[in-house]
């Protein structure tokens, strides 16, 4: 039994559980800034907190379901047409927006607080098709998985809450969020048409990367909000 224990929590589980919440963190901007806007869309603040941490726990449970059944979704290319269909309505939706006064587009906005949730755990859901096969590609541990898939999604709600309120001082985030969002799209369309010619995970990170930087370049002339939304 003590022999089972140790094994349970090797030094290689450690490392591998590090190196998975390390991948979760790293791949969860894009999801973070996608869900933060559609976040806030709602007027009222506390609406957007409460979207975001119910919307996270649906998501959260989804998510588990999926690693569960992660050997079998993977095999059927159809959910991945479907993650990268609905990424990509996403940005269409974004880029047919109307403008506001500075020329920039903005998420479409709702009132209800129904309407938002399922979005959330919707696009949360997209993302993951893509970071849950990075993982089983690092292990093979269900557990491992699930607890770093578990600390991911704590992170993703600490990061969503910042970028709503980066989302007001900086000019060019919303859009440099949306057009990672699109690139994760195009990414899991390729996937289906031709896994052969899938960017690498590290191209995407730097890609994702450069236009982050962008995003962050300019703050708005306006006064921005500091309050905080975790």
């Amino acid at each position: 039994m003590l022999i089972e224990y140790q094994s349970f929590i090797s030094i290689d589980n450690i490392l591998l559980l590090a190196i998975l919440v390390g991948l979760e963190a790293v791949l969860s901007a894009d999801n973070a800034i996608a869900l933060a806007s559609i976040s806030q869309s709602l007027e009222n603040k506390k609406l957007q907190r409460q979207a975001l941490n119910i919307g996270l726990l649906v998501a959260f449970a989804l998510r588990m379901m999926m690693i569960v059944a992660a050997t079998w979704v993977i095999n059927f290319w159809q959910f991945e047409l479907l993650g990268a269909i609905y990424l990509l309505w996403l940005v269409f939706q974004f880029l047919t927006s109307e403008d506001d006064e500075e020329g920039e587009h903005h998420s479409p906005k709702y009132k209800s607080l129904w309407q938002v949730i399922p979005l959330i755990a919707l696009t949360d859901l997209a993302f993951s098709l893509d970071s849950v096969t990075t993982a089983i590609a690092v292990s093979q541990e269900t557990w491992l998985i699930l607890t770093g898939a578990t600390l991911g999604i704590i992170t993703l709600r600490f990061l969503a809450g910042l970028f709503i309120r980066w989302l007001k001082e900086f000019r060019y985030l919303e859009t440099a969020g949306y057009i990672t969002v699109g690139l994760v799209g195009i990414r899991l369309l390729i996937r289906v048409i031709n896994p052969a010619i899938v960017p690498p995970e590290w191209l995407m990170i730097s890609v994702i990367s450069v236009i982050f930087m962008w995003g962050f370049s300019q703050r708005n002339t306006h006064s921005s909000e500091t309050e905080s939304y975790n």
